[in-house]
């Protein structure tokens, strides 16, 4: 009987003592929401792994934005030196031009009279030059005197350099001299495209016209067009002739254009941003200038906290991480984070606590979450 009555006083002492433990669990889950205590089941069920953050090498990306350039020897503005009326073209926006390719016609009398003068200077050259001749003999023969023969000289002299500005003037508007002649002037010009690629702009229309300064045609040459973008003055220490980087539009953003860093401005704008050129590693022709493109630019590697990805949750808008407090109890803690890569993200300005013996659980942390969600609900 004795027995029997010392047997329950041992299972009641028993009873007590478990109660008490749990009472004590649920009693710190109740002061602190954020901590979780599991029971054994639970923690084999969560496979949860633990560690501590440590410091590694870990790549941030530069984010940036900007757009599509040509170099001012790719877009040309055409203009007619002397002016005239536009006879005819056959340019629109967006056609393709080939290098040296009439595009449009000019004339104006003034091309008349410049052949004119030309050829008029070219005929007196001659009796000019056998002028000058003479006099030269004469004045050596002490048979004319010095100014006669000076004079001779001059007008001669004179003329080969009018012959010279007139042959460059109609250089200049697309007349070849050896091309004309007494009986062959022409009151019209060719307008030639001074290299390959597309009309950006047409300005004029037939009948219409155009003075020296103004712009009939605008064309660009895409084929070495180049990415241009703006960055920051804090970022621009990040960067360097020669990096590489990957642009993408808006439309297409799976779409990866390589490139790399071809110059660097070293002025800043009135926003404290500067100018960064780059060249693709690869043409290509759906690409034309004034694309707006986002790049992302891999800077220098630097050491920094870090703990895996998954090890990291996001609640309520904000992220956090799970200290080990106990064997099997665990404590939600807030952190800021970085970089990621490999794996791996940045813990930005960690505690002191966080950096020396802390243990955090760095697999099954969304475990961890879905058992507090439960047990709030």
């Amino acid at each position: 009987m004795k027995s029997i009555i010392y047997l329950s006083a041992i299972i009641l002492t028993l009873s007590a003592c478990g109660g008490k433990k749990t009472a004590v669990e649920t009693k710190d889950e109740a002061v602190n929401p954020n901590i979780v205590i599991l029971t054994d089941a639970q923690l084999k069920n969560a496979a949860i792994t633990t560690g501590k953050i440590a410091q590694q090498e870990i790549s941030s990306i530069l984010k940036l934005n900007g757009k599509i350039d040509v170099p001012p020897q790719n877009m040309v503005s055409i203009s007619v030196p002397l002016g005239g009326y536009l006879k005819s073209t056959k340019l629109l926006p967006g056609m393709h031009v080939n290098k040296g390719e009439a595009i449009a016609v000019i004339e104006d009398q003034q091309y008349i009279q410049l052949q004119q003068d030309y050829l008029t200077a070219k005929a007196r050259i001659g009796y000019l030059e056998n002028e000058y001749n003479r006099q030269k003999d004469l004045n050596q023969s002490k048979a004319s005197s010095d100014k006669v023969y000076q004079q001779a000289e001059a007008e001669f002299r004179s003329q080969q350099v009018l012959i010279s500005s007139l042959a460059e003037k109609l250089q200049l508007i697309g007349i070849n001299v050896r091309n004309i002649s007494v009986s062959k002037i022409s009151r019209s010009v060719n307008i030639y495209s001074p290299i390959s690629g597309f009309v950006s702009k047409v300005n004029v229309n037939i009948g219409k016209y155009v003075s020296p300064t103004e712009v009939l045609f605008e064309l660009v040459n895409p084929t070495d067009i180049h990415l241009a973008l703006k960055v920051y003055e804090k970022d621009l220490e990040k960067l360097y002739i020669g990096q590489k980087l990957v642009a993408y539009t808006n439309n297409e953003p799976a779409k990866k254009h390589e490139a790399e860093i071809l110059l660097i401005a070293r002025d800043l704008s009135a926003d404290r941003n500067a100018d960064v050129h780059c060249h693709f590693e690869i043409y290509d022709k759906t690409l034309v200038p004034g694309t707006y493109m986002n790049a992302e630019i891999q800077v220098k590697n630097s050491r920094a906290f870090a703990i895996p990805n998954e090890a990291i949750v996001q609640f309520e808008g904000k992220q956090y991480i799970y200290k080990v407090t106990g064997p099997r109890q665990f404590e939600m803690t807030p952190v800021n984070t970085g970089e990621s890569e490999n794996g791996f993200t940045e813990i930005l300005s960690p505690t002191k606590d966080m950096t020396s013996n802390a243990v955090f659980v760095t697999k099954g942390a969304y475990s961890l979450l879905m058992m507090m969600k439960n047990k709030a609900e």
